[in-house]
Order: C-alpha cells, then sequence, then structure tokens
C-alpha cells in the first residue's frame, strides 16, 4: 500500500485512528476522512459524536472531511454514494478500524467494490488488547464516550484509556477493545494530531441500554 492513495472509514475512535495510523506508517498517503452522520447531520452514527468535534480531529489530523447523511435504511447507498466521490478525487483504497467481525468484513469489501476501491483492513485478526496497547504505546490519547450497559458497566463512560484502565477491564471479563460494542472511544491526541483536541465535557445522556457523555469544543 505504499504511497497508494486512500480515504480513512472515521468513526473518531481508537480503532478507525489506529487502522490509520497503520495506514501512515506503511506509506499510504491519506486523502481524507469519511465519516458517516444520522440524517439531520447532528450526531454521528454508533459514536455519537457532535460534527463540530469531528471537525476538530480533521483539522487536527489536517485531512478534509468527507461527510455522509442517513437513517439506518439509507445507510449503505449513502456510503457507496461518498466512497464514489472519493475514487472520482483519486482514492485508491479506503481504510477500515475492523478487527475480527466477519460480517464487517464482508460488508466494507461488498461497499468498496461497489464503488470501485479496494478495501483495507490494517488491524484484521490482530490480538485485540494488543491492539489497545499499541494504540496507547504509540502515543495516542482516546476517552471513552458510549458505553452499552448491557454488556459494559456505566462506569467505564468517561474514562481515559491507560494500560491500567487495560488492566482492570481485562480483570472485569471485559474486552478492552470492545469489538463487539461493549463502548465506543473517541481519539483525542496523538501521534496523527497537529495538537491535542481542546474539549470539555458536556452533559451525559442515557437513550435505551446506551449512556453518552457529550464532550464539547473547549
Amino acid at each position: 500500500m505504499a504511497g497508494r492513495r486512500v480515504l480513512a472509514s472515521w468513526s473518531g475512535g481508537k480503532d478507525s485512528c489506529l487502522a490509520l495510523w497503520r495506514a501512515v506508517s506503511a506509506g499510504a498517503s491519506p486523502q481524507g476522512l469519511l465519516t458517516m452522520m444520522d440524517e439531520h447531520g447532528q450526531r454521528s452514527r454508533s459514536h455519537g459524536v457532535r460534527p463540530e468535534v469531528l471537525a476538530l480531529q480533521a483539522a487536527a489530523l489536517g485531512l478534509p472531511l468527507r461527510v455522509g447523511r442517513a437513517s439506518w435504511d439509507g445507510y449503505e447507498a449513502e456510503f457507496i454514494a461518498r466512497l464514489g466521490e472519493a475514487r472520482a478525487d483519486g482514492c485508491e483504497a479506503v481504510v477500515f478500524g475492523d478487527i475480527d467481525l466477519d460480517a464487517h468484513r464482508e460488508w466494507e469489501e461488498k461497499v468498496c467494490a461497489a464503488a470501485g476501491v479496494q478495501a483495507w483492513l490494517p488491524l484484521w485478526q490482530q490480538p485485540r488488547a494488543q491492539l489497545v496497547r499499541e494504540f496507547i504505546d504509540a502515543g495516542f490519547s482516546a476517552r471513552i464516550v458510549v458505553v452499552n450497559t448491557r454488556l459494559a458497566d456505566a462506569q467505564w463512560l468517561g474514562c481515559e484509556l491507560s494500560h491500567e484502565v487495560v488492566e482492570r477491564m481485562l480483570a472485569a471479563g471485559l474486552d478492552p477493545c470492545a469489538e463487539a460494542g461493549e463502548f465506543h472511544t473517541l481519539a483525542t491526541a496523538g501521534p496523527l494530531f497537529a495538537r491535542p483536541l481542546s474539549l470539555r465535557d458536556g452533559g451525559i445522556h442515557r437513550h435505551g441500554d446506551y449512556v453518552s457523555l457529550d464532550l464539547l469544543p473547549g
């Protein structure tokens, strides 16, 4: 992938960030980020991040942010359309942060094929806890911004990832990579970032089984 022009599928969390870091380390040339928002453009899908916070990330990364807006029903078609635009602008591959869920990889390969680009999963089938430790050791920072309380205790909300937190999660029987959606994170600093994000804590919201921390521009 050295020299290839790539687009990063960007949730704003640790896995998409580490995947982009690995891609850059392998010599790829990132051309931008792609984030899917709800149909109103008010929050990112899954992670629930505000658009102004995603804009802060993109600015600190020095990359343009492409945004798709869709309901879950229209998600796939919108995603393919945004990939097609990136391909027209010269992108050859899309970097994803998925690790070992086959259904996710199959979907990503399908939508990339439909758009005429290659799917690249730099973290694929790597040990989960090892990936979190790699993220921390590389100098990245991230906070937990969403917890699925069916799968993890709400006490983890707001925690910043560290080796001590990883060990506590393992001791509690929790996957520190949260590949099954136990929690979601927001990357806030690290070697890809020109500067740490200036953020402050907003409110805590509950919606069904999920509890989320609203991070706001500082």
